[in-house]
């Protein structure tokens, strides 16, 4: 009885891990200060100068399908429409630090 419950227990623990997103490992704090030097003069407190819809605010994020550290990151990295693309200017690290401190403002709605 006991080798089938841990039989069990195992295949839920390899269950859980293979199937769930893995954590960002950001710095919001940092992500911040980078977010002040390259996004704000666009987006600062949230909003977005050049396509007002498009903001950064939670709801307009889960609207266009960008509420994820994963969307965020592309976004950031590649770039699109006229947001131009920072992949070769950020570190990945400086990227994913970005993609906390946004995820955490909008939760916060940006206050």
């Amino acid at each position: 009885m006991k080798k089938v419950i841990t039989v069990m227990l195992l295949g839920i623990a390899i269950f859980t891990f293979a199937f769930s997103s893995p954590a960002l490992a950001a710095d919001a704090v940092s992500g911040a200060k980078v977010f002040s030097a390259n996004c704000a003069s666009c987006h600062v407190g949230g909003k977005n100068l050049v396509q007002a819809q498009k903001n950064l605010k939670k709801d307009a994020l889960e609207k266009y399908g960008m509420y994820s550290a994963e969307a965020i990151i592309a976004q950031i990295t590649k770039g699109k429409n006229a947001m131009p693309a920072f992949g070769k200017h950020l570190k990945p690290n400086q990227i994913e630090d970005v993609t906390a401190y946004v995820l955490s403002q909008a939760d916060k709605d940006w206050k």
